[in-house]
């Protein structure tokens, strides 16, 4: 394996661990924020509640949304940062 496919991996390596990172921060924020709007977090996919289905939507869109472009953020972040090393 040569210099720039060790690089390569590494990089990738690197920018999964920064995603997950920041879709773990992305999460917590939304709960937070959910919790702080609505008094209870948001519905999950094993709650037995009584969330309605707009709530559940909702929450799913939210969430989703905003973990996933916080993923390609980080990712493009870590990329360029590991291109300029």
């Amino acid at each position: 394996m040569d210099d720039k496919q060790s690089q390569s991996i590494i990089a990738k390596l690197v920018g999964t661990g920064v995603a997950l990172g920041a879709a773990v921060v992305v999460q917590k924020i939304i709960t937070q924020a959910w919790k702080a709007k609505t008094g209870h977090k948001p519905p999950a996919a094993d709650d037995q509640g009584d969330a309605g289905l707009a709530e559940i939507v909702a929450a799913a869109a939210l969430t989703g949304a905003l973990v996933a472009i916080s993923r390609v953020l980080a990712t493009r972040g870590t990329a360029r940062f590991t291109a300029k090393l």
